[in-house]
């Protein structure tokens, strides 16, 4: 599983509940609106003043080492 800057909040969500966690962790508080879930993580950055390269590293990070 990698995740990807066109996926949606609702698709990663979907993939690993976990992404939560890390969504939150770096200030997207919104994660339960029901908006957010159609937003793609790029949409989702850019409104929420994220650099999407680090948030997609945290994602990526957390989905590769979750089974460790």
């Amino acid at each position: 599983m990698k995740a990807t800057k066109d996926m949606t909040i609702g698709e990663l969500l979907m993939m690993d509940r976990g992404v939560g966690a890390v969504l939150m962790e770096n200030g997207m508080h919104c994660v339960g609106c029901p908006s957010a879930a159609a937003e793609t993580l790029e949409e989702a950055s850019m409104v929420h003043g994220m650099e999407i390269d680090k948030l997609l590293t945290d994602i990526n990070g957390y989905l590769e080492n979750k089974g460790e």
